[in-house]
Parts: structure tokens; C-alpha cells; sequence
């Protein structure tokens, strides 16, 4: 039997936050077989368990679109955590999961012996990349120039071009997969997996949307990966040694998703944190 379960990730109650769907045994699953399950659950990620190369790390977790294989998400890290430390499979409130990108770990919050939480700390370290033009930001989006203000290309582990725009604009933005496509031929390095995220910032709250239709999702609920480099590339446009950001996306999409990002200076290197709770919904098999 290869089981499946589906939880909605970054929220505490059903139906809001990011559907994931969860394959907590995988191993006998082929690539291509979970590409196409991938496609058949039509999610913004689905995430297959596997058995890790080193015992000293809980699982192999890949990660897939609709479209493709990636290296890193936030919100299957989360929802693949909750899933893992609700059946005991952490040791000592962590697990390490070894991903394309990295390894990721996952400390796990609990309350009153239950699972409540779970916070999962980026593979990679700050980068930064050649930013789109405003132009190409404002034309991707299908707003117009004006409305985007300060923007940077941005990884913890996938490419995000974060643009900052007014509150309005997001209620007004609309994703353009024509647009993404004369970037992606132009910039063959955002080709694979483009992520933008616009955001509005209110203090330490911030509104956000993200598009990313070149990897099968025209907009994601809930983006913890984006979150976390955008975290990451705001503290270090700062003095501080530390930012916690409060992020509320997926409010357009009648799916309000509510979740933390963290980022710290560490020897040298900015490095960022993502997390928050899941509610379960589905669970079923493979037939």
C-alpha cells in the first residue's frame, strides 16, 4: 500500500492555508511516477518520503510541481513535519530531511503532547541575483510600472523576485504566463522556477501574492521559501542582527494563509527560517 495524506499548511483551521498533499512512504515510487502524481493532485507541491542515504537523518524528501522537480519549499517542509512528528518519527523534537537543495531541519513545536507547529530552517544561505526589470516585474504581474517600488532577486534555495507595491496593487495584480515566458527567454537562469512575490509592508506585517506559472502554479497561497528569502534580503538591507516577519498571503484566492519568517546574521552569512501550523484533511492510498 503507498499511502497518501493532505493537510492544509500555514493555517489552523480546514480549507485555508496551501494544500499538500504527503506520500509518507515513497520509496517504491519511480520519478516519473511521482511527476505524474504530482500532475493528478494539480497542488502546488506534492511531497514524497523517502528512505535517507544516512541513517542519522530522518527521510529523503522530494518535492515536486506539477511541472517539475524542485529543491526546496517551505510549506511541504512543514506540512512533511507535522505529518512525521505526529506518527513520533522525530528525535528530540528534530527532524533533518535531505533535499536537493540541502539539508533541511525541522524543529517541531508541541502542546500539551501535541503537534502544533513546525519551524523549518532554510538550506541555503542569502544570494542574490540580477533583478528583473521594472518593466518585466510590472508586465508579469499586469500592473503598471508605477506601481512597483523597490525589487530584488532573492534565494534561500529558489530564485524570487521580490517587488514591493501599495496595498492596492495586489488586489490588482494578475499573473501574465505570457510575460513570464519572454523573461524566462531572456533570463535562462529564471527559466526552471521563477518565483514573484509581490508584498506590502506594514512594520513587521506584511501582505503578499505570488506567481509562479512556469512551475505549474499560476498563484500559490502560500509561499514560505519566498518568505524567507525576502526576510533574509530585508534584514540585510538593515542594521539589525535579527527580523521576524508576519506574512498573510492567500487572500485573493479565498484561502487566507498565515505563517512567520525569521532571518539572523550567522558568521558572516544571512540565514532564514520558516514556520507555522497544518490541520489535516485527506488521507487515502494508491491504487
Amino acid at each position: 500500500m503507498t499511502r497518501f495524506v493532505t493537510l492544509d499548511v500555514f493555517t489552523d483551521r480546514r480549507f485555508g492555508g496551501n494544500p499538500l498533499a504527503v506520500f509518507p512512504e515513497a520509496d517504491g515510487l519511480s520519478s516519473e511516477e511521482m511527476q505524474a502524481l504530482a500532475r493528478e493532485f494539480n497542488m502546488s507541491e506534492v511531497a514524497f518520503v523517502q528512505t535517507p542515504e544516512d541513517s542519522a537523518n530522518t527521510a529523503r524528501v522530494r518535492i515536486f510541481t506539477p511541472e517539475m522537480e524542485i529543491g526546496f519549499a517551505g510549506h511541504p517542509n512543514v506540512g512533511v513535519g507535522w505529518l512525521l512528528a505526529q506518527e513520533g518519527r522525530d528525535r528530540n523534537s528534530i527532524l533533518r530531511f535531505e533535499e536537493a537543495a540541502g539539508l533541511v531541519e525541522v524543529e517541531v513545536e508541541r502542546r500539551g503532547g501535541a503537534v502544533v507547529s513546525c519551524l523549518v530552517a532554510a538550506p541555503q544561505a542569502l544570494s542574490e541575483g540580477q533583478t528583473p526589470t521594472h518593466d518585466e516585474i510590472a508586465a508579469c504581474a499586469s500592473l503598471p510600472i508605477a506601481d512597483i517600488g523597490a525589487a530584488a532577486l532573492a534565494s534561500v534555495a529558489l530564485n524570487t523576485v521580490c517587488a514591493q507595491v501599495p496595498a492596492s496593487a495586489l488586489s490588482r495584480a494578475k499573473c501574465d504566463p505570457v510575460a513570464f515566458q519572454r523573461l524566462a527567454e531572456r533570463r535562462p537562469d529564471l527559466a526552471k522556477i521563477c518565483l514573484l512575490f509581490l508584498y506590502c509592508r506594514d512594520g513587521d506585517s506584511v501582505r503578499a501574492r505570488m506567481f509562479a506559472p512556469l512551475s505549474g502554479s499560476i498563484e500559490d497561497p502560500a509561499t514560505g521559501s519566498a518568505a524567507a528569502a525576502l526576510t533574509a534580503y530585508l534584514l540585510k538591507q538593515s542594521d539589525n542582527a535579527q527580523l521576524t516577519l508576519s506574512f498573510l498571503q492567500g487572500v485573493e484566492m479565498g484561502r487566507p494563509s498565515r505563517f512567520k519568517a525569521t532571518a539572523k546574521r550567522i558568521d558572516g552569512d544571512i540565514k532564514a527560517w520558516v514556520g507555522g501550523g497544518c490541520v489535516p484533511i485527506l488521507k487515502g492510498e494508491l491504487l
